[in-house]
């Protein structure tokens, strides 16, 4: 079994701002099949969300899997609340980051 990057199986991956004090994270998988996949194997899951933005898993607040959309969403805790001093990043949109060097077990 071999590994692949998260970039070549979903076509969205983004942040964004989920209130003054969580972020969403959203993965938006290239087709149904893929996401089916990823979903029944359980590739994506708390503890590795919390590995990836070294949180404690408490902080995943949720992990959704969304079927019409062929997507998972996570919310965590934000580091900062939003607006707060030394805050960088108010609309959450970069802090996707992190899931872009994924690699999930995967056969062909």
């Amino acid at each position: 079994m071999g590994m692949v990057n998260i970039t070549r199986l979903a076509r969205v991956i983004r942040s964004k701002n989920a209130g003054p004090y969580e972020l969403t994270l959203d993965i938006i998988f290239n087709d149904a099949e893929t996401y089916r996949r990823v979903k029944a194997k359980r590739l994506i899951n708390k503890k590795l969300i919390a590995g990836l933005y070294h949180i404690p898993e408490e902080q995943v607040l949720a992990l959704v899997a969304f079927d019409p959309a062929n997507a998972v969403k996570a919310t965590i805790v934000r580091s900062r609340p939003c607006g707060d001093v030394g805050e960088t990043d108010v609309y959450g949109a970069q802090q996707h980051a992190p899931l872009l060097e994924l690699e999930l077990p995967w056969d062909d």
